[in-house]
């Protein structure tokens, strides 16, 4: 049955456009109640990623599930402290998360390859470029990337805020055409699901301020991130021009369906695709140095819409001090994020030029991105 379902919605998937996704489990689809890994439900996903892949479509998958995975073979003392418990069970579970993904691909003729990353792998350009290689390289040779955040390091600041964050970034570095983020519900509601009457929201465009008021605040179960997490970063991935599906991972056929448009799920519209700089300007927050306060006359020019340039004429003050090339976050008189960009010189110089016309641009255009 399965399997005649797929290639019915095959001939969809290919009208549809897609030729590179990035799927993204959480933790919560793939484990079972009693917190021991669902096997079942992965060898159902991977049926699923491995039939769409040989429809030519590339797929980069982000799973959760290590420390899961690590909890159903190791018991931990009660007396252990949170981090290093993390850092243990992610050690062991990674092992046996990777090996059951690679035996169930293996049954479909197709190769997987474990890449586990932190935060600190995309801060730098280089090395971001790198990382990006390395992805290219595995799918240009039919390999299906398995990436997941490398728990064993990854401690505090370190940290993505979840893997939702983690398969943001990697759909936007690789110019994914969708990045579809399976969790345990069915989508975004407009109201609590719990109350009779509430629907799923079957699209969402632009950035939509009142969201946060009406989704559940709550973490997964297994998980670190929540559904406030998942609609701020697929709004922002969106933004960039990468169209963002979540979804219920634990229906059946659940990838199929998608695809096929035959599923009552939550859809942000893309806008229109930015840059590949752009895009990882866009989550190098945490890797800004500089801070720059803007007046609202330049904070209303710059989030316009138009091609318009930061220019020293609209700074009012310099908060923190960078160099030229640095990342810097750019605040209104509130000091809230206007947005990011690449600094055109150093914080000296940018201090000269404050409130002057006729300036050269302290972030041009193409190197900057609007969080608004």
């Amino acid at each position: 049955m399965l399997n005649c379902r797929i290639q019915n919605s095959l001939k969809v998937i290919m009208k549809i456009g897609y030729k590179k996704i990035v799927v993204k489990v959480g933790s919560n689809v793939i484990t079972q109640a009693n917190g021991f890994p669902d096997e079942a439900r992965v060898k159902h996903l991977v049926n699923q990623l491995a039939e769409i892949k040989k429809q030519g479509i590339e797929v980069i998958l982000v799973s959760s599930g290590a420390v899961a995975s690590g909890r159903s073979l190791i018991k931990v003392s009660d007396k252990q402290d949170a981090v290093t418990t993390r850092q243990l069970l992610a050690a062991i579970g990674q092992v046996k998360l990777i090996n059951t993904y690679s035996n169930f691909f293996e049954g479909h003729g197709i190769q997987c390859a474990q890449v586990l990353v932190t935060k600190e792998d995309f801060r730098d350009r280089a090395h971001y470029l790198n990382m990006k290689n390395c992805l290219q390289i595995l799918l240009q040779n039919g390999v299906i990337p398995v990436v997941n955040e490398n728990d064993v390091v990854s401690v505090t600041e370190l940290m993505f805020t979840d893997n939702d964050e983690l398969a943001g970034l990697i759909a936007s570095m690789l110019d994914a055409d969708a990045l579809i983020i399976l969790s345990n519900v069915n989508g975004i509601y407009n109201g609590d699901p719990k109350i009779e009457g509430s629907e799923v929201i079957r699209e969402i465009n632009g950035s939509v301020a009142n969201l946060a008021s009406f989704i559940q605040t709550g973490k997964s179960q297994f998980g670190r991130g929540g559904m406030i997490t998942k609609s701020t970063m697929a709004q922002k991935v969106a933004k960039l021009g990468i169209s963002v599906h979540i979804a219920n991972g634990t229906k059946d056929d659940v990838l199929i369906s998608l695809l096929n448009n035959d599923l009552v799920h939550t859809r942000f519209v893309p806008e229109k695709s930015k840059s590949g700089k752009k895009k990882w300007i866009a989550h190098s927050e945490t890797a800004a140095t500089g801070v720059v306060k803007l007046n609202e006359r330049a904070k209303a020019v710059l989030t316009s819409g138009k091609a318009t340039s930061l220019l020293p004429v609209g700074v009012i003050e310099i908060k923190a001090d960078f160099l030229k090339g640095d990342i810097i976050k750019i605040v209104d008189e509130q000091d809230q994020l206007i947005g990011l960009g690449i600094a055109e010189y150093g914080s000296d110089k940018a201090r000269e030029r404050i409130g002057l016309k006729k300036q050269k641009a302290l972030v041009h255009y193409d190197y900057f991105y609007s969080a608004i």
